[in-house]
């Protein structure tokens, strides 16, 4: 055991200013500073981000509510993606940890391996960030309605999807009367329909008591019948409270408007152009403009790190690759990459429980 012991070295030694405090490198010891100095960035951002919604006097956007599509699969999978990506980047961490390790073994081939899986987390979690991001300024089908009230409310629920619209009257580009326009013929494109639905929507240029006798006027003059399916299971989430409707409370059912009521509410506002579809730095449908204004310069800015992380990894591992950390007789550089590496899992971890969880 005596062989084991940890060797002292009195204050006078250690802060003399001869060596560094505690056998670090000057690299490392930059690198901490530069971490701590990231560290409170974050951490102003994420108070103020607090503040903003402890005084907002609205329901804030709910996490499961917000986030629940899945790619390829639609709605319905609260926070399953987002828990993905979040798994994905911690198991990045944990490869991180193992290149380091065989650093310090000297595993040149360990480290090859395990910086190149790193980088491969690094990867999928930036585009997986890039589709949230993609599917969070789109939105939903149904979007945020103003009621006539003065209450805004989020719509649930299954949508019935466009599966073409009759021409009436024709305008400068469409077919004759009677025709349909269908994907193949609207700029053969499969979402092409719903962008010009919710254009319409958004514009005014809609008309019709409900689901089934909806009549959109396009860009052109086409006015058109929409062809879809009936709604299933529509919900209004009150999110604003007017002079009729409350906030509908996340843990009460029966304070969300349900059945025809919901659908006579939701296709008024539909009609009158009262409608917000997905998020910019103005307004958003998912709650109040600051909610999205936050959620896109704090995921934006650690989506930023997450990238130097992985350019950086990448000149790590070319480095690695070519021998070079090899012949210095050390992998010190693999260390102070995944110190940062590890920096950026952890603040993910906080963004993730501000704005998914919490």
């Amino acid at each position: 055991m005596a062989g084991h012991a940890s060797k002292q070295i009195d204050g006078k030694t250690l802060w003399g200013g001869k060596i560094s405090p505690f056998s670090a490198s000057y690299g490392k010891l930059m690198m901490w500073f530069f971490l701590v100095s990231d560290a409170l960035t974050f951490g102003g951002l994420l108070v103020a981000y607090g503040y903003a919604r402890y005084s907002y006097q609205g329901m804030w956007p709910i996490g499961e509510e917000t986030f629940e599509a899945l790619p390829l699969l639609g709605n319905g999978y609260p926070l399953a993606y987002v828990a993905l990506m979040t798994f994905i980047l911690i198991i990045s961490s944990v490869t991180m940890v193992l290149a380091v390790e065989a650093g310090h073994r000297m595993d040149k081939k360990g480290v090859v391996k395990w910086m190149l899986w790193t980088i491969i987390g690094g990867f999928f979690f930036l585009g997986s960030q890039a589709w949230e991001w993609g599917h969070f300024i789109h939105g939903t089908e149904f979007g945020k309605v103003k009621l006539s009230d003065g209450s805004s409310a989020i719509v649930k629920g299954e949508f019935g999807h466009i599966e073409s619209f009759e021409v009436i009257t024709p305008g400068a580009h469409s077919p004759a009367q009677g025709e349909l326009i269908t994907n193949e013929n609207i700029h053969k494109s499969e979402k092409d329909l719903m962008h010009a639905f919710q254009h319409a929507a958004v514009t005014g240029n809609l008309s019709g008591t409900s689901a089934t006798d909806l009549i959109i006027t396009l860009h052109d003059g086409t006015v058109a019948k929409v062809n879809r399916k009936a709604d299933e299971n529509l919900e209004l989430l009150i999110k604003e409270a007017g002079t009729k409707y409350a906030v509908s409370l996340p843990s009460d059912v029966s304070t969300r408007v349900a059945g025809d009521e919901a659908e006579a509410l939701y296709y008024e506002a539909l009609t009158q152009g009262k409608v917000i579809y997905g998020a910019n730095l103005s307004e958003n449908e998912y709650g109040p403009s600051q909610y999205g204004q936050f959620f896109f310069f704090i995921t934006g800015f650690h989506g930023f790190h997450v990238f130097s992380g992985v350019i950086i990894n990448i000149i790590i591992f070319f480095g690695v690759l070519k021998g070079i950390y090899h012949a210095r007789g050390h992998y010190e550089m693999v260390e102070k990459t995944g110190l940062y590496w590890h920096f950026v899992d952890l603040v993910w971890v906080f963004v993730f429980t501000f704005f998914y969880l919490i």
